[in-house]
């Protein structure tokens, strides 16, 4: 694309291959963009909430996945439009700063540029729109200030971190094992979070699975799950107060680095390099066991010869053990990371309670459990599924839910959920609107109505009359100022959310409402769309 002027100095705009080109100009453009994101939006809306439907995405070779996370399946759809993109991305930002509410942010942000479409055709400026959007997401926001509430917890006093838990867990496939999932996520965080900074650093907290058991079987390790077995049968498959020697060096003769030939023409040379070979190994056996390790943890294989050697001294050892694993391991231990054999000493070693050798059912799968660990700052959740589908599945729900349990330490303030936060917000803006005297006013209308499209996406999901539910716990949560009414998604007879134990993080609402906002206002400016003809 390049600028020129005519002979009068106005400037017009010469694009390259004009005739392959189609293009869409002004109010066309944004609502064409409009209309991509609602059907992006429309897709995940009838996964919101406890009665959501999940989806089945086939991947180009084949895998099928089975899923209710937002940002999954937007991630596994193969989505051409490139404002369809941006929905991707949008459930991908949230997933990445919150970990929960990646389907209620798509929704909410399709709602409200379908509520714009419509002051579009009264003839608003898309810009108005995103002002008035823009000023009604700070009152929705300061209002969640008002109506939050602090949930105070300690190591000791785990139950509102758990109640927190079970409220994301019961829209997924774990929902008849919420209560026993949300414990073994909390208890995963508080082993790995540092309280009096509020952190909590998510990669120490591994989350291991196999498939042939049951969901029920699902448990917390106190350490670190390798997925590794010992390299020798006859090794022993249980090991008590271990001392671990962990080696970044293969246990092999070392290779010169030139190119190189050796002619091997008698008997004698053969047996002088086999010797030759067999002292390198046993000198490399001989320096662990001097070191005092009674278990060798290696990130390179080793051969037959080594093996033979390795088990002729009682030295246990496990080969291919993956990067991630070692410092893991290392961090769990205590232990130094060895690069070489010769800086292989006494104070290197790691120290571990138990490390035993697992097995599963008939299969031949078995995994290495190390627990007893002195630094207690790595832990593994072990899932259990029936087959591969619901394990993947079991994994995306449990990390929803630790992301939860994280933000609730980071900042323990909570909302009620079931659409009430959405519902007393969407009240809120109304107020102020009727305070706006410009056009802004129609857009923070706008905004208050697409508020609403969660409870009435959770109402329709549930099996519940959308419209009816919707009014009448509006009106309730006016005639009583009550914020914590919400729709009554698992028909227990009653719509306050309090005794429903139903939460949600303060954090997590707010970005939801930030990043649709944004995202609105961003597709709401773009007013010329060039690209390729779709037929050359």
């Amino acid at each position: 694309m390049s600028l020129a002027f005519d002979e009068y100095g106005r400037p017009f705009i010469i694009l390259r291959e004009q005739e392959r080109k189609s293009r869409v100009k002004g109010i066309e453009a944004v609502k064409a963009s409009i209309m991509a994101a609602k059907s992006v939006a429309r897709t995940l809306r009838s996964s919101l909430g406890p009665k959501g439907m999940d989806k089945m995405l086939q991947s180009p070779d084949g895998d099928v996945t089975i899923t209710n996370d937002g940002a999954t399946i937007l991630e596994m759809m193969d989505v051409e439009n490139q404002i369809g993109k941006l929905m991707v991305e949008l459930s991908k930002s949230q997933d990445h700063e919150i970990g929960d509410g990646t389907t209620g942010v798509v929704v909410l942000a399709g709602a409200l540029l379908e509520h714009a479409e419509s002051l579009l055709d009264m003839g608003m400026h898309p810009l108005r729109i995103a002002e008035g959007y823009e000023m009604a997401c700070k009152v929705a926001t300061e209002n969640l200030d008002n109506i939050k509430t602090r949930f105070e917890f300690s190591k000791e006093d785990i139950e509102p971190l758990v109640k927190t838990c079970m409220t994301t867990l019961s829209s997924k496939v774990v929902g008849r094992l919420k209560r026993q999932m949300a414990e073994i996520c909390v208890k995963a965080v508080l082993a790995v979070a540092d309280l009096e900074r509020r952190d909590v650093n998510l990669d120490l907290i591994k989350v291991e699975g196999k498939v042939g058991g049951k969901m029920e079987d699902t448990r917390l390790v106190e350490g670190i799950v390798i997925d590794k077995e010992f390299s020798h049968p006859q090794m022993p498959k249980e090991l008590r107060d271990v001392k671990v020697a962990i080696l970044t060096c293969p246990f092999e003769p070392p290779k010169p680095k030139t190119k190189h030939k050796v002619d091997i023409d008698t008997v004698e040379k053969f047996e002088a390099l086999r010797d030759a070979e067999r002292s390198y190994f046993t000198d490399m056996v001989q320096r662990c066991k001097d070191s005092g390790a009674q278990l060798v943890v290696c990130q390179w294989g080793f051969d037959d010869e080594a093996n033979h050697l390795l088990m002729h001294e009682n030295l246990p050892a496990v080969r291919w053990v993956g990067g991630v694993e070692i410092e893991l391991l290392a961090m769990a231990t205590g232990a130094r990371i060895v690069p070489r054999f010769q800086e292989l000493t006494v104070d290197k070693l790691g120290h571990a309670g138990s490390v035993k050798e697992v097995g599963f059912g008939t299969t031949k799968d078995k995994m290495l459990v190390v627990e007893g660990c002195p630094n207690l700052k790595a832990v593994t959740i072990f899932v259990r599924g029936g087959n591969r589908m619901v394990l993947d599945e079991i994994k995306r729900s449990l990390h929803d839910a630790i992301c939860v349990a994280r933000n609730l330490v980071r900042d323990n303030a909570i909302v009620y959920g079931g659409g009430a936060a959405e519902i007393s917000c969407a009240l809120a803006v109304e107020e102020a609107a009727d305070k706006v005297t410009g056009v802004e006013h129609y857009a923070m209308r706008a905004f208050s109505d697409a508020l609403q499209a969660v409870p009435l996406a959770l109402a329709e999901n549930s099996g519940l009359p959308p419209i009816e539910s919707l009014t009448a716990v509006k009106k309730r949560q006016l005639e009583e100022s009550n914020p914590y009414l919400g729709i009554d998604c698992n028909d227990t007879g009653t719509n306050d959310m309090r005794e429903q134990n139903v939460f949600e993080t303060v954090i997590g609402k707010k970005q939801q409402l930030f990043l649709a906002t944004q995202v609105c206002k961003m597709i709401l400016k773009i007013d010329d769309v060039i690209k390729p003809s779709e037929f050359d």
